[in-house]
């Protein structure tokens, strides 16, 4: 009798085995898609990016990627606001909790003041610059 309920354990193990190593082989698969050339893979967790505009960081102006090299080394910006909570009151960027997107001062050669240009980031890795002081938005392809 314990030699028929071995070989039930064991058929009934293999069957558990190759149902999940069945289900897991279809979630990987649709888990890790394959992005078309100039498509950024940062996506906001709270909200869907897939709808902005997506630009180069070397597309845009040459401070911009300043600022961007001052996020990745934490600063020192230039400004005081550098590094604060961007509130997203307008609404344009996906909605998200307090404190997920933080904005940095782009740089705009002769002005006396921050200008209008930003990158706001988002904590998901997104990078988002706006040249119109959040009038619009792009999504940065870094």
């Amino acid at each position: 009798m314990s030699n028929i309920t071995a070989k039930s354990v064991k058929t009934l193990l293999a069957l558990v085995l190759a149902l999940v190593g069945f289900l897991g082989a279809g979630t990987t698969a649709s888990a890790s898609p394959t992005l078309p050339a100039g498509q950024v893979s940062a996506q906001a967790a709270c909200g869907d990016t897939s709808g902005f505009d997506v630009v180069p960081l070397g597309g845009l102006p040459a401070q911009a990627t300043d600022t961007y090299d001052l996020i990745q080394t934490d600063g020192p910006f230039p400004f005081d606001q550098d590094g604060t909570v961007f509130q997203n009151r307008e609404g344009l960027l996906p909605s998200c909790s307090s404190g997920y997107y933080h904005e940095y001062t782009v740089i705009t050669p002769g002005s006396s003041d921050r200008g209008a240009r930003r990158i706001v980031t988002g904590s998901g890795g997104e990078y988002f610059y706006t040249g119109d002081h959040y009038g619009s938005f792009s999504l940065i392809d870094v």
